[in-house]
């Protein structure tokens, strides 16, 4: 302990580092990871005939293992430090003649310009980037001024970092700004030792020519699993894209050491766009008794089953991680906007990183199965992808089911989990007369789902609650032949679709806020309007509160079925203006007496729940809930 410094000041300390190293003695101090961790990316840049300064080189055995592998010999070590300098000469004076180590501060070198094709850091700049204190920032900026004084153009600035935000962000605007080209590696398995819990970064900055007026700027991450540099628009996104790993590492070390009380999620982009791939939940079973063969499994969830309540809500996960009788259970989503390879092939992909999520315990060499339903990872396809000012971006996608039903969904991105419409598609059929497909023709893809839509069938339970409240009307024997209703969100349609047509005489309004909900409902679920059903463009407020001025007492049933775009509401349908009392109200004046009002409530924060329902008892005599 008493080797570190009283204060971060002090790294920068020609002072302190004497007597760190006399205190030290010959125990080489490595910085951020051994020479085999940082070996492959110094390979990429570090050429056998290159001349290599190394700057703050202290006593690692970096510099000496460069040396004896053969990745290059002419290098000059430099450090502050007279006696740390003394012991490195007496270690390699006769085992390597020419590398040569001279006491001198990278602030004010004595080589000649463009003397250097590599320069080597391993955690300098980290030791003197301690703050951001005017003084601080000033050495840096000396610091790289020097660095790129003796550097050749074309030469490579390589820093060895634990990539403190501030330290990467100074080091990436910097070098930039100058024209150099930026690049960023993840050193591969750096995050798992037990020094640094962090990964080590080395930013790679190669020197170029500046172009006067130019301000075209080149920034790469290349993350540890991969060669390939994948190209980021600005210094911000580096730094978060750094960030990203960094959290994820000590999200990993964290519960390879102890379980999860609380379920942790997170996704694995794609390589080339950036977009998410997989969505993994970590999900601990403490009720579990642990065996050798139940430790730890993967889930693959089927594609357009994310949204089922098992697969889509923290309580199902639980129930999933119960039932299939693992101690961790990760969950595994599959997004629309990706394309996988088969159950095989997620396999191959998720193996490696997977076992960076697996608890404390594991055995060695465990093998981890790879569960699914059906053991496929089912069938999704994106029929229509368009956006709304009033909606943002949508989707209409076919899923298939459980069993060989096919789904037809659409689905609001900004709450992609949530299930906007759905609707069953039909099996197709043949014509009358038509023959039957013979043996050696070619079947039809199992992935091809059906087109009609199945108008018989109510995919969503509230719609099934809401259509049974309509039993309330006309007294207990029988409904009014005659019906009004009116339906307030049309989304796919389905709702109002289903009264119409089994509900022979019912004449059904429609109001929709969205133009664009109608035109996906008429091209995409089978809606189309007619003498009995008629949709409104318009605000359903606006259009609740005319009708209470103007044409009381008419409806039937009044049915809500509207989503919030507001998702810092605890309510998610309906937006809270309609269940305001003083609309509700007006509700109440367009329905005829012992009239009917339907309300699809999606609410998980209590308090206004209660106040919601506070609010519908004081306007309605009777009032029926129905918890789905």
């Amino acid at each position: 302990m008493e080797l570190l410094p009283r204060s971060p000041a002090e790294f920068g300390s020609a002072r302190y580092w004497e007597r760190f190293f006399r205190q030290r003695g010959q125990r080489p101090f490595e910085w951020y990871g051994a020479f085999p961790e940082l070996c492959p990316v110094l390979h990429k840049y570090v050429r056998p005939r290159d001349k290599v300064l190394v700057v703050g080189c202290g006593n690692s055995e970096l510099s000496e293992q460069m040396y004896d592998m053969g990745m290059c010999e002419d290098i000059v070590n430099i450090d502050i430090s007279d006696a740390v300098i003394r012991q490195m000469r007496e270690r390699s004076a006769s085992a390597r003649p020419r590398m040569s180590y001279l006491t001198m501060d990278m602030l004010q070198m004595d080589f000649p310009d463009a003397h250097f094709q590599v320069v080597l850091d391993k955690g300098t700049l980290d030791a003197l980037l301690t703050d951001e204190e005017e003084a601080t920032l000033a050495k840096v900026d000396q610091m790289f001024a020097e660095i790129s004084r003796v550097l050749q153009v074309g030469g490579r600035y390589l820093c060895v970092s634990l990539a403190q935000a501030h330290v990467l962000k100074k080091a990436v605007e910097y070098f930039s700004r100058e024209g150099w080209v930026v690049r960023v590696h993840q050193v591969a398995g750096s995050g798992d030792k037990q020094q640094f819990v962090l990964p080590v970064f080395v930013y790679v900055m190669t020197k170029f020519r500046k172009i006067p007026g130019s301000a075209a700027q080149i920034l790469e991450i290349c993350p540890e699993e991969q060669d390939r540099p994948v190209r980021v628009e600005s210094a911000e996104r580096l730094v978060a894209a750094v960030k990203d790993r960094q959290h994820y590492a000590l999200l990993c070390s964290q519960i390879s050491k102890t379980p999860c009380r609380e379920q942790v999620s997170l996704d694995l982009c794609d390589k080339e766009s950036g977009k998410p791939r997989y969505t993994l939940h970590v999900v601990d079973s403490p009720s579990v008794k642990p065996s050798r063969d139940n430790h730890f499994a993967i889930f693959i969830i089927p594609q357009g089953r994310e949204t089922e309540w098992l697969f889509g809500t923290e309580e199902g996960r639980r129930q999933l991680a119960a039932s299939a009788g693992f101690g961790r259970l990760v969950t595994v989503a599959l997004h629309r906007e990706q394309h996988y390879e088969g159950m095989a092939g997620i396999q191959a992909e998720l193996s490696g990183k997977v076992m960076e999520l697996a608890p404390p315990g594991l055995p060695a060499r465990q093998q981890v199965p790879f569960l699914s339903v059906g053991g496929d990872i089912g069938v999704r396809a994106v029929r229509h992808c368009d956006s709304s000012p009033l909606s943002g971006e949508f989707v209409v996608e076919d899923v298939k089911g459980d069993g060989t039903c096919y789904f037809r969904r659409l689905i609001f991105l900004q709450n992609r989990n949530v299930v906007q419409s759905e609707a069953r598609l039909l099996a197709p059929t043949p014509l009358p007369g038509q023959k039957k497909r013979r043996k050696d023709k070619k079947k039809p893809s199992p992935t091809e789902p059906p087109g009609a839509i199945d108008r018989s069938y109510l995919c969503c339970e509230h719609h099934k609650a809401m259509v049974a409240g309509l039993c309330l009307l006309g007294g207990p024997d029988a409904l009014p032949g005659e019906l009004a209703v009116l339906v307030v969100g049309l989304g796919g349609g389905s709702l109002p679709l289903f009264v119409h047509d089994y509900f022979s005489q019912a004449r059904v309004a429609v109001v929709e806020l969205d133009p664009s909900m109608l035109e996906v409902a008429t091209r995409w679920f089978g809606f189309s309007q007619g003498d009995r059903m008629q949709v409104h463009i318009s605000d359903g407020l606006d259009y609740v509160a005319k009708l209470a001025a103007e044409a009381p007492a008419q409806y039937d049933a009044v049915m809500f079925d509207v989503d919030s775009k507001d998702l810092t509401v605890g309510m998610s349908c309906p937006p809270p203006a309609f269940v305001e009392k003083p609309f509700l109200q007006k509700v109440k004046t367009i329905l005829k007496p012992e009239g009917l009002f339907v309300l699809n409530l999606v609410c998980r924060d209590a308090r206004l729940k209660e106040s919601v329902l506070a609010a519908l008892r004081d306007v309605f005599p009777l009032l029926y809930a129905r918890r789905i």
